[in-house]
C-alpha cells in the first residue's frame, strides 16, 4: 500500500467559468448566429443587388395603378347613378340648384374657366449653391411636402373654383403628403416634378402666391440652389370631377 503523500493523484478540480471566458463563448455564438441568419436571407445571392429589394417599390407602384383603375371605375359608377337619381327625384328646381351647389363645393363635378398651373421641381443633380449662398444639404435640393401645401393654400386663398394636383382634383378630405422623394396622394404615388393647377381668376390667383410667406421662402431656395419653378397661364381648363370615395376613414362628425 502506498503512502498518501507519496501518491500523485488527488482531487480533479471542476473547471471555473470565469466570466471573461463566459463573455467570449457569447460573443462567439452570437456571431455565428449572424452568419447563420445572414446566409439564410440571402440564399447566395448578393444582398446589395438582389433583385428581391425592389419589389417592395414594385409592389406601391403596382398598388398604386390599381388604385387609379379602380377611381376611373368608381367615377363611371358615380356617373350612371347621378343620370338614374336625377331622372325622377320628385326635387323642386330650389333643390336640385342648391344640389348642384353642393356638388360644387364638394369637388365632384367639372370645373372650366380660367386657370394656372404651377410646376415644382427637384435642384439638378449636380447643383452647387449660387454665389452669395451656403452650400446645400441634401433636404435643400429637393420638393418637400410643405413646398406643396403652401401652393395649394395659396390657390385656395385666392379664390380657386377648383384645384388639381397632378391628374387627381383635390376635395375637402384631400390629404397632400410626401414620404421621402415621393408625393402620396388619395392612394397614388407620383414622382417630381409635381404640377398643381387652379381654375379662377389669373390675377388673384397669382396675388395669393406672391402674396404667400412660404412661397417667399422656397423662393429663396429657387434662387439659390435652382430648384424648379414656372407658372403657367391658360386661357380656359376643365378640371375633372373628384371620382374617389368620398368616406371619411379617420374623422367621424361630431353629433
Amino acid at each position: 500500500m502506498s503512502n498518501s503523500a507519496d501518491s500523485s493523484e488527488g482531487p480533479v478540480r471542476r473547471p471555473i467559468w470565469r466570466p471573461v471566458r463566459l463573455l467570449t463563448a457569447g460573443v462567439f455564438a452570437l456571431a455565428g448566429l449572424i452568419f447563420v441568419t445572414s446566409f439564410n436571407t440571402a440564399k447566395g445571392t448578393n444582398l446589395r443587388t438582389d433583385d428581391s429589394l425592389l419589389k417592395l417599390s414594385d409592389l406601391i407602384q403596382e398598388r398604386s395603378d390599381k388604385n387609379a383603375e379602380l377611381e376611373e371605375s368608381t367615377g363611371v359608377v358615380r356617373e350612371n347613378v347621378d343620370s338614374l337619381a336625377g331622372r325622377d327625384d320628385g326635387s323642386t328646381k330650389a333643390e336640385d340648384a342648391e344640389l348642384r351647389g353642393l356638388e360644387d363645393a364638394a369637388g365632384t363635378k367639372k370645373v372650366s374657366g380660367q386657370a394656372l398651373t404651377v410646376t415644382l421641381d427637384d435642384a439638378p443633380p449636380d447643383a452647387t449653391a449660387n454665389p452669395g449662398f451656403p452650400e446645400p444639404q441634401p433636404n435643400d435640393l429637393v420638393i418637400h411636402q410643405q413646398d406643396l401645401q403652401a401652393v395649394v393654400n395659396a390657390l385656395w386663398q385666392g379664390g380657386a373654383s377648383g384645384i388639381r394636383v397632378m391628374d387627381q382634383r383635390l376635395i375637402s378630405t384631400s390629404a397632400v403628403r410626401c414620404v421621402g422623394n415621393t408625393l402620396i396622394l388619395q392612394g397614388r404615388v407620383y414622382s417630381p416634378p409635381y404640377k398643381i393647377t387652379a381654375v379662377g381668376d389669373q390675377d388673384k390667383l397669382r396675388k395669393a402666391l406672391d402674396d404667400s410667406p412660404a412661397i417667399q421662402n422656397y423662393q429663396l431656395y429657387v434662387q439659390a440652389y435652382g430648384l424648379g419653378w414656372q407658372v403657367d397661364e391658360h386661357a380656359k381648363t376643365t378640371l375633372p370631377g373628384y371620382t374617389g370615395t368620398v368616406d371619411l376613414h379617420y374623422a367621424k362628425p361630431v353629433k
